[in-house]
C-alpha cells in the first residue's frame, strides 16, 4: 500500500508538471529496503535478499533513469533490457511458457511441414536449368481427355526446326536385362537423343553426360551408358571409380561414362529409370518407332503462342500417322509441373489451409494464455505505468515477451516438422509428384519459418499487449476490486478468442470427418474381384525376340503353364493390360448394325481364359473362350455387365458383334491376330469389376483374348494358397526354366492389394483423412486448453463474488451453473459460427476429398464431440468455484 501511495503521488506530480526525481529516488530506496526485509523473512541471506529486490525493481538508480519524465534509454540498451526481463519472467513461469510454446509449436510444425512439401512439389520441384521453359505437347480430344503425343523420328526432327523450339529431347523407354548374373535382372532403360542432357543443363555427378557425339547421324549409337544415381548406389554401392567400367545388358557390353546427380530423375514418370543409353534419331527408323518429346521454348514465347503455332504442324503429323492421334484434337503445351499442379496442387492447398487454421487456433490459444497471465501482472504493470513508463515502453516489453515465445515455438515447430516430414511424404500418392522433388528443411523453408515466427508473435501478442498496456491504477488502489469482476473489455476479448477457437476447431473437425467418411466409403467400394493372395508379375520381352505371332502366343502360354505347376499356386491368368483396379485401354468401338458414334468408348482388356477364374470374376451369360481358340486367334470377345446394360438392355448381348478400329498391329513390336481388325463376336457377359480406379464408376469394358494384340511383354496374375511374396523366387526359377534370359519384373511387392494402395485417389484419401484427423485432434486439444484457461481465469476473477454468494446461502450447484452458463454462451456461439463456416466450405472440401459429401450425421457427431470436450474443460474450474471456502473467498484480495 505504501508503494502504491508513492506511485500515485508520482502520477499526480507528473500530471501537474512537477519534477520529483529526488523524492522518487528516496521513496523507492525505502521501498527497496522493505522488499529486502520481506525476502529476509522468507529465509534468504542478506546478499541474496538485496539481489532479489534489485531484480524485482531493476535497481533504484536504473528505475529513476528508466522512468524519468521526458528521457529514456537508448533503443538498443532498452531493447536488451526488455529481452533480459522477458527471459527472466518466462523462466520464473515455466508452466505458462511451456504451454504457450507447445501451442505454437504444434501449429508452426504442421505449417512448416506442409510448406516444405508444397515448396518441393509445386514451387521448386526440378533442378533443371529454366525448368519453366521445358514443356511437352499433349493432345486434347473432343471430350477434353489429355493424351501424350507420340512422334516418329522424322516428325521429331521436323519439330526440332520449329521457331518456338530452342532445344529438343526425345526418348524411348524399354526394359533390358543384366545378363552377367545367375538370373537376369530387369533394368529400366531410357534411350535419349543427343540434346537431352544439354537441354536440361545439369552436370553429371561423376564422369560426363551423354551428348550428340554418342549418337551421330547415320550411325549406330556408341556402346556407352550413364547410370542413374539410385541405380549406382544400389548396384555399385556408390563406388566412385565406376566410370570406365562395363555393364552387360542383353549380352552386350556398354562402357559407363557417367553418373547422374542425386535429384536427377529424367525419363520416367515415377523415377524408375536405371540406365540412360544414347538413341539415334534418323529418318531410316521404322514408322512404328514412336518417341515421347520434350522441348525448351525459346525465351519470351508464351505457351498459348506455342499451342497456336504447333497446331497445324501436328495436324500434318496426324495425316502421316493417323493411328497415333485422335481424329480431332487440340495441342496443349504443358510445363513439367503442370501435371503435378493438376493432380496434387488442390490437395496441398487444402492441407495448407488446414494447417493455417491450426496455426490460427494455436495463436488464439497463446493470446488467451497471455491474457489470463496478465491478470496476475496487473500490479507490476501499474507500478511501471505509475513510475513513468510510457505506453510504448510497456507495449514493447509485452511484445518482446510474445516474440520470445513465438521464436521458441517456431524453433520447436521446425524440429517437429523435421521429424514428421518423412512420415507425411510416405503418405503422398505415388507418382503424383516429381521424382526430382527435394523434401527437406532448406533455406527458403527456414526463411519462411523465421517470417512465420515474427508473424505469429505479432498475431498472438498484439491483442494482449493492447489490453494490458494501460493498466487501471485507481482500481488497483482499492483492495479486492480486481478480484470481484475483471475488465469487461478483457472479458469480451476472452470470449471473442474462445468463439473463434471453437468455430475454427469445428471447421477442422467437420473437414476431418468428411475426409475420413469419404476414405472409409472408398475402402468399402465393391471391387468385383478378390485381390487377396494375388500377385502380378510383369514379363518384358527383349528387342527383336518372338517376332512372329504364333511364336509369341506359344511363348506366353508356356510361361503361364510353367508357373501354374508350382505347388503353392492355385491358378494363373495372363493379363497384358488388365491388372485392376485401373486397367484397360480406352478405345472407340462400333456395334454391328448401329450407326458409328465417335463418343462410344470402352476399356479394352487383353486377357487369357483363366483370368476370370483367377480373379474370381463370375460369368453371367454365355461362355468363355478356351486355350485352343486363343491359339488359333479366334475373334471372340466378352463384355462386362455395364457394357451389356448400356448397349443391350434387353440382355441379348451374346451373339452380337463389335469392332475396335483403333487397334492395329505394328510389327515387330505389336503383333495382331489375323482378322482382329474386323468384326468380333460377343460370346459372353462377365460381372463388373473396378476398372477405372477405386474412386470412379465402373466403365463399359471389352475383354479380348491376349493373342488378339500382343505387345513386347505381358503380365501374369498368380493366386497362391499363402502369402504370394514367398512364391516370387520360385516363379523366377520357373520362368528361367523356359528362357534363361527372361527376367520377371515385380512392382512393389507385387500384390494386388498393393496396387490398390498405389491408386492416386486411395493415397489422397488416406493422406487427407489421416492428416486432417491429426490436425483436428490437435485443434481440439488446443481449444480445450484455451477454454479451460479462460474459465479458470474467470473463476479467479470472481472468487470474491462466489464467496459472497455462498455466504448468503447459494448452493454449490448454483455457482457451477453460473460458471457453465457463461462458458456455454461462448461455446454455443462458436459452434454456430463454425457450423456456418463448415456449410459454406463443404463444396470446396468435397471437390478435393474423394467420396466426400454433405452429411448431417458427421456434422452432428462433430458438434457433440466438441460439446463433450468443452464440458469437460469447463467442469473442472466450475467444480473448483463451487468448492470455494466462503471465509477464504471473502478475505481474498
Amino acid at each position: 500500500m505504501e508503494l502504491l501511495r508513492i506511485l500515485l503521488s508520482r502520477c499526480v506530480a507528473l500530471f501537474r508538471g512537477r519534477r520529483l526525481d529526488q523524492e522518487l529516488d528516496e521513496e523507492l530506496q525505502m521501498h527497496l529496503e522493505l522488499a529486502m526485509e520481506e525476502h529476509l523473512r522468507r529465509g534468504l541471506r542478506a546478499d541474496d535478499a538485496r539481489a532479489a529486490a534489485l531484480r524485482d525493481f531493476g535497481g533504484v538508480t536504473q528505475t529513476r533513469e528508466r522512468y524519468r519524465e521526458g528521457r529514456g534509454l537508448p533503443l538498443l540498451e532498452s531493447g536488451w533490457q526488455d529481452l533480459r526481463f522477458g527471459l527472466r519472467h518466462l523462466r520464473r513461469n515455466p508452466g505458462f511458457a511451456l504451454t504457450v510454446v507447445l501451442s505454437l509449436a504444434l501449429g508452426v510444425g504442421a505449417t512448416v511441414s506442409v510448406f516444405s512439401i508444397t515448396y518441393a512439389v509445386l514451387v521448386h520441384p526440378y533442378p533443371y536449368a529454366d525448368a519453366d521453359r521445358i514443356v511437352y505437347p499433349l493432345l486434347a480430344d473432343q471430350s477434353g481427355r489429355l493424351d501424350w503425343a507420340q512422334l516418329t523420328a522424322a516428325q521429331v526432327r521436323e519439330l526440332a526446326t520449329s521457331d518456338v523450339v530452342e532445344k529438343l529431347s526425345a526418348r524411348i523407354n524399354r526394359s533390358m536385362a543384366l545378363t552377367d548374373h545367375d538370373f537376369p535382372e530387369s533394368v529400366t532403360v531410357s534411350c535419349q537423343t543427343g540434346d537431352s542432357f544439354s537441354m536440361l543443363g545439369v552436370p553429371a555427378l561423376l564422369g560426363r553426360n551423354l551428348g550428340p557425339a554418342d549418337s551421330p547421324d547415320g550411325q549406330e549409337p556408341q556402346p556407352v551408358l550413364m547410370l542413374n544415381y539410385r541405380f549406382w548406389r544400389r548396384h555399385f554401392n556408390g563406388d566412385p571409380d565406376v566410370v570406365g567400367r562395363t555393364l552387360e545388358l542383353d549380352h552386350k557390353q556398354y562402357t559407363i561414362v557417367g553418373v547422374t546427380g542425386p535429384r536427377f530423375g529424367w525419363g520416367g514418370n515415377n523415377g524408375n529409370i536405371d540406365v540412360y543409353l544414347p538413341q539415334k534419331l534418323s529418318n531410316d527408323l521404322p514408322a512404328d518407332v514412336s518417341f515421347y518429346v520434350f522441348f525448351k521454348l525459346r525465351p519470351g514465347i508464351p505457351r498459348s503462342v506455342a499451342d497456336a503455332k504447333l497446331q497445324p504442324l501436328f495436324e500434318q503429323f496426324a495425316k502421316e500417322v493417323p493411328g497415333n492421334f485422335p481424329r480431332r484434337f487440340t495441342v496443349k503445351v504443358q510445363r513439367l509441373k503442370d501435371g503435378t499442379l493438376r493432380d496434387l496442387g488442390g490437395t496441398l492447398d487444402l492441407l495448407f489451409a488446414a494447417v493455417s487454421l491450426l496455426l490460427a487456433i494455436g495463436c488464439a490459444n497463446a493470446s488467451i494464455l497471455l491474457l489470463a497471465r496478465g491478470s496476475v501482472r496487473q500490479h507490476e504493470l501499474a507500478i511501471r505505468s505509475a513510475a513513468g513508463a510510457s505506453v510504448a515502453r510497456i507495449f514493447r516489453q509485452l511484445l518482446t515477451e510474445s516474440l520470445l515465445l513465438s521464436f521458441a515455438g517456431t524453433a520447436l515447430g521446425v524440429v517437429l516438422a523435421y521429424s514428421t516430414l518423412g512420415a507425411i511424404i510416405a503418405w503422398l500418392p505415388v507418382n503424383s509428384f516429381p521424382n526430382e522433388a527435394d523434401f527437406h528443411i532448406n533455406v527458403p523453408v527456414l526463411v519462411f519459418s523465421a517470417g512465420l515466427a515474427l508473424l505469429t508473435g505479432v498475431l498472438f501478442g498484439i491483442l494482449p499487449a493492447l489490453q494490458m498496456v494501460r493498466p487501471e491504477i485507481n482500481p488497483m488502489m482499492q483492495t479486492g476490486t480486481h478480484k470481484i469482476a475483471g475488465s469487461v473489455r478483457r472479458t469480451r476479448l476472452h470470449g471473442a478468442l474462445i468463439v473463434g477457437q471453437i468455430a475454427l476447431t469445428l471447421l477442422l473437425l467437420t473437414a476431418a470427418g468428411g475426409a475420413i467418411e469419404g476414405f472409409v466409403r472408398m475402402m468399402r467400394v465393391p471391387l468385383g474381384y478378390d485381390p487377396h493372395n494375388m500377385v502380378s508379375v510383369s514379363i518384358p520381352l527383349h528387342e527383336n525376340t518372338y517376332t512372329r505371332w504364333a511364336e509369341r502366343v506359344a511363348y506366353f502360354t508356356r510361361l503361364r503353364d510353367k508357373v501354374a505347376e508350382l505347388p503353392g499356386v492355385v491358378s494363373v491368368g495372363i493379363s497384358t493390360n488388365a491388372t485392376p483396379p485401373d486397367s484397360g485401354w480406352n478405345q472407340t468401338f462400333a456395334l454391328l448394325g448401329r450407326p458409328v458414334n465417335e463418343e462410344q468408348q470402352a476399356l479394352v482388356h487383353l486377357v487369357g481364359p483363366e483370368y476370370f477364374g483367377t480373379l474370381h470374376i463370375p460369368l453371367l451369360q454365355g461362355r468363355l473362350w478356351d486355350a485352343v481358340e486363343v491359339k488359333r486367334g479366334a475373334t471372340l470377345v466378352l463384355v462386362n455387365q455395364s457394357f451389356a446394360e448400356r448397349y443391350y438392355p434387353h440382355g441379348d448381348a451374346p451373339g452380337h458383334s463389335l469392332e475396335v478400329p483403333g487397334l492395329k498391329g505394328q510389327p515387330p513390336d505389336m503383333l495382331a491376330a489375323p482378322g482382329s481388325d474386323g468384326w468380333m463376336q460377343i460370346i459372353g457377359v462377365v460381372a463388373d469389376s473396378v476398372d477405372d480406379g477405386v474412386d470412379k464408376p465402373i466403365r463399359p469394358a471389352i475383354f479380348m483374348p491376349y493373342g488378339t494384340f500382343m505387345f513386347m511383354g505381358t503380365q501374369l496374375l498368380i493366386r497362391s494358397r499363402s502369402t504370394p511374396e514367398t512364391l516370387l523366387d520360385s516363379v523366377r526359377k520357373q520362368i528361367a526354366a523356359v528362357n534363361a534370359d527372361q527376367e520377371a519384373l515385380v512392382h512393389g511387392n507385387g500384390e494386388l492389394e498393393w496396387w490398390i494402395r498405389q491408386e492416386p485417389a486411395w493415397a489422397r484419401g488416406r493422406l487427407l483423412s489421416g492428416l486432417f484427423a491429426a490436425f483436428a485432434g490437435l485443434a481440439l486439444v488446443l481449444a480445450a486448453v484455451g477454454l479451460y484457461s479462460v474459465v479458470s481465469y474467470s473463476v479467479v476473477q470472481r472468487t470474491n463474488e462466489f464467496g459472497i454468494r455462498l455466504a448468503l446461502g447459494a448452493q454449490r450447484r448454483d455457482v457451477s451453473k453460473i460458471v457453465l452458463a457463461s462458458a456455454g454462451l461462448w461455446v454455443g456461439l462458436g459452434i454456430g459460427i463454425g457450423f456456418g463456416l463448415s456449410f459454406a466450405s463443404s463444396r470446396m472440401i468435397a471437390h478435393w476429398v474423394e467420396n466426400s459429401r454433405d452429411d448431417v450425421l458427421v456434422t452432428t457427431a462433430v458438434c457433440l464431440l466438441l460439446v463433450a470436450v468443452s464440458s469437460v474443460a469447463c467442469l473442472l474450474p466450475a467444480n473448483r468455484a463451487a468448492s470455494v471456502d466462503p471465509m477464504t473467498a471473502l478475505r481474498c484480495e
